[in-house]
């Protein structure tokens, strides 16, 4: 019978990937404090389509909505993150979608944040959910059920202005728990 050492096992290479992630509301003070400097690294550093900071005033009235990822059940780290606000009554625009560069191709997690951003504005009455997409992105948001309304250009880059169908956006009343995604497949 073979038994390795415990120098063995410390050599062997780790491969950790989370089991699973919740997205949900930012509830507590760590989760929106890592969600901001999720979006100031995406944004600000590897994007730098802002400089020092993307938060702006849009950030006080905002719902903050997080993707965590998970180590037996148990949050461990934001690894994503949208925020969603009412712009009328009843119009509701998705901004500022990032997700953690070494966890984009784990566990759908664009794909969940934009679900339950729409979801829970859905709830809350919206008749019209709207983002401004970075092009690139538009091919994730199409397969989602939206469609482009308007090509633009913001903060020096093309956009496409695009609003969700509702009717794959069933309402989710119960936000601040959100959704539970596995690891596997891509945002």
């Amino acid at each position: 019978m073979f038994c390795a050492t415990f120098d063995e096992l410390d050599a062997l290479p780790l491969a950790y990937t989370p089991a699973e992630y919740r997205v949900k509301w930012a509830t507590l003070p760590w989760e929106s404090n890592e969600a901001y400097a999720l979006r100031r690294a995406v944004f600000c550093v590897e994007q730098g389509i802002f400089v020092g900071d993307d938060r702006d005033e849009i950030d006080r009235e905002a719902k903050l909505l997080v993707a965590l990822s998970c180590v037996a059940g148990m949050p461990e780290q934001v690894v994503g993150t949208v925020r969603i606000h009412e712009t009328s009554p009843r119009t509701w625009l998705g901004s500022r979608l990032a997700v953690h560069a070494a966890f984009r191709s784990h566990g759908k997690l664009g794909s969940t944040l934009i679900r339950l951003a729409v979801s829970s504005a859905h709830a809350l009455g919206c008749d019209t959910f709207l983002a401004h997409v970075q092009r690139q992105n538009v091919p994730l948001f199409r397969r989602l059920h939206w469609q482009t309304v308007a090509e633009e250009m913001l903060f020096g880059r093309p956009h496409d202005l695009m609003e969700a169908n509702l009717e794959h956006y069933p309402p989710c009343f119960t936000p601040e728990s959100g959704f539970v995604t596995s690891s596997r497949g891509r945002s």
